[in-house]
Order: structure tokens, then sequence, then C-alpha cells
């Protein structure tokens, strides 16, 4: 019996690591697709936001920092006030950008 459960505990965490982000190609996905707009370490470009006329969050704000992977991926696939979705993130690149973002906490 306890082998069982051994067995099904080091499988258990097997899968979960297989199906982690990778912080790493997060970084990577977002130098190539949001660090224009959004800076290398989440800081909005001064220069995007005027041009666009709009408010930029800071990504290691509270407030983004507060929201959940799903909810960071939902804006970077479908978009939010002036900013289009982007498509060139998408699949596990998703989940790798928005681990990435929470990295970047003040």
């Amino acid at each position: 019996m306890r082998t069982i459960l051994v067995t099904l505990t080091l499988v258990s965490l097997t899968g979960a690591a297989a199906f982690a982000a990778d912080i790493t190609a997060g970084q990577a996905a977002f130098a190539r697709a949001c660090k224009m707009c959004h800076g290398p370490d989440g800081t909005p470009n001064p220069a995007i936001a005027k041009m666009m006329n709009v408010d930029m969050k800071d990504l290691k704000s509270a407030d983004v920092q507060a929201m959940s992977n799903d909810d960071i991926k939902k804006i970077i696939s479908g978009g939010k006030g002036k900013m289009k979705p982007i498509a060139s993130v998408s699949g596990s690149t998703l989940d790798d950008v928005a681990a990435y973002i929470h990295t970047l906490k003040k």
C-alpha cells in the first residue's frame, strides 16, 4: 500500500512539473511581444502611452499582480481597451508570459 502511495505521489508531482509554466520562456516571449509597450520590466513606455492617449498600468502594480493568470491570459489573447490581442502569444506561451508577469512584483 505504501509503495502505491509513493508511486502515485511521484507521478502526480512529475505531471505537475511538466505542466508548470516556464518563466524563462515567458520572459523571452514578453521581450518579443510586450516589451515595446510595457517596457522590459513592466513599466509602461511613456511615448507609446502618450501616442495612444492611454493610461497603461505598470505591470508591477498591486492591481496587476492581484490578477489571476487566467485574467492576464484573457487580456493578452483578447486585448483590452486600445490594446489589441497579441496573436503571437498563444497556447502554452500564454501560461509562460502570465507567470513571468507575476515575477515583476515591486
